[in-house]
């Protein structure tokens, strides 16, 4: 046992703290969704515009994330996740005073900046603090509280609305954020240097060079060219990626525009969406420990799941203006085994260089979904001009979609790299 592990009380109270974090993030990841009717009669936004806002979020995540994996290296969770914060703080702010759409713009990517750390500060921390198993569970139920963040940006928001209005519900997020720093001040604990031992208790890993120790950049080497990443990376840009662009964004305007629910009604639908998410993340926590020790790593689960969510995306383009919350949250629900794929990376590397392989395969998945956000925006657009109507645009976008995902899928099939050990 790693004498870093910390006791059970402890870890606990760490993990309600990072939790706590996580989901603030996701609300606000989430919470354009719920305020794209808003925001476009407001602003006037296009499709595209309201894509790229979206994006903007997930712009400036991925931004972050190859500096943020050196940092959380050599600084920690805890310095990194509060000096990232308080950008978030910033951010929140500005979207309340934005008063166009490049001031929204400029918020959102603010805001995604300051949360960027909230999912791999956890994970980076997790991998010095927690043994392999709770490390599976702690990541699915990191994903439950986002699952629980998102929820929160549905139904709860569209209540609020009318009560305190869209610009002082981000004062309130701002709030928040600030108690969160706080938190973490006082619970998480610091960082040291990782010995010898941790490397030796980390699989199918390589250490870094000297030349790779030096600069965040170069840093990366060893995380670049590691097989089992390359084998994993198109799954997170296409296949998750895609699906979270969706269920942050492309649902809720599919519920208005496509199966023309009211705003109430799609609102709704995605808490109605989220709820499922989280349950099947809780399950997947839950779960996933047992299912490691009865020999099914993650490689084997998305082999047999990824199938599924491809078959689940045809009956929701092919159901159209049928397809509902039920039929969207069988679509996410069954993608939601390709997330673990990033536990599964982390234990590839050893706990000294957990953060850089953590925040790489963050960087492609988050750009992933600015591309998906954006893109999708993009082909409702363009596929709109080509006079195929506003239900035949969505479900053009979302076949292209589709054909990436299998693409990626097929890659993973053929690629290098194995990591079935580390889930153990």
């Amino acid at each position: 046992m790693s004498p870093h592990y910390l006791n059970q009380r402890r870890a606990v109270a760490v993990f309600l703290v990072f939790a706590f974090a996580y989901f603030l993030s996701t609300l606000v990841r989430a919470i354009t969704a719920t305020l794209s009717p808003t925001l476009v009669d407001e602003f006037g936004l296009e499709a595209r515009e309201l894509g790229l806002l979206a994006g903007g979020y997930f712009l400036g995540f991925s931004a972050t994330q190859l500096p943020m994996g050196h940092w959380l290296d050599r600084h920690g969770p805890k310095r990194v996740l509060m000096s990232f914060l308080v950008v978030a703080v910033l951010g929140s702010a500005a979207f309340a005073l934005a008063t166009g759409f490049s001031g929204l713009l400029m918020a959102r990517i603010m805001t995604g900046v300051g949360v960027s750390a909230c999912l791999m500060a956890p994970l980076t921390g997790y991998r010095r603090w927690m043994g392999p198993s709770f490390q599976l569970r702690a990541n699915s139920w990191m994903l439950m509280t986002g699952a629980l963040g998102m929820l929160s940006s549905t139904l709860p928001v569209q209540w609020l609305l009318p009560v305190l209005g869209w610009r002082p519900l981000f004062w309130v997020l701002a709030a928040l954020t600030v108690l969160a720093v706080v938190l973490i001040a006082w619970v998480v604990p610091g960082w040291h240097t990782a010995t010898p031992t941790d490397a030796a208790n980390s699989v199918q890993a390589k250490p870094a060079t000297p030349s790779q120790a030096h600069g965040w950049w170069s840093s990366y080497h060893v995380v670049w060219r590691h097989p089992y990443f390359r084998r994993m990376a198109p799954l997170g840009v296409i296949t998750y990626g895609g699906m979270l662009a969706m269920q942050t964004l492309w649902a809720g305007p599919w519920l208005v525009r496509v199966s023309g629910y009211s705003p109430l009604e799609a609102a709704t639908g995605l808490f109605t969406l989220n709820a499922f998410m989280l349950v099947t993340f809780w399950a997947w926590g839950y779960f996933n420990p047992r299912l490691a020790a009865a020999g099914w790593s993650a490689d084997r689960i998305i082999t047999l799941g990824a199938p599924l969510n491809l078959l689940a995306l045809v009956w929701l383009i092919y159901r159209g203006t049928d397809s509902g919350p039920l039929t969207w949250a069988l679509f996410c629900m069954t993608n939601s085994c390709v997330a673990l794929a990033q536990p599964a990376v982390g234990m590839a590397f050893p706990s000294e260089q957990a953060g850089r392989a953590l925040s790489g395969y963050n960087l492609v998945m988050f750009a992933g979904i600015f591309a998906s956000q954006w893109g999708i925006g993009l082909l409702i657009d363009g596929f709109t001009r080509l006079d195929w109507g506003v239900v035949g645009s969505f479900q053009g976008a979302l076949a292209v979609y589709g054909v990436l995902s299998a693409m990626a899928y097929v890659h993973f099939l053929r690629g290098a790299g194995d990591n079935a050990s580390a889930t153990h």
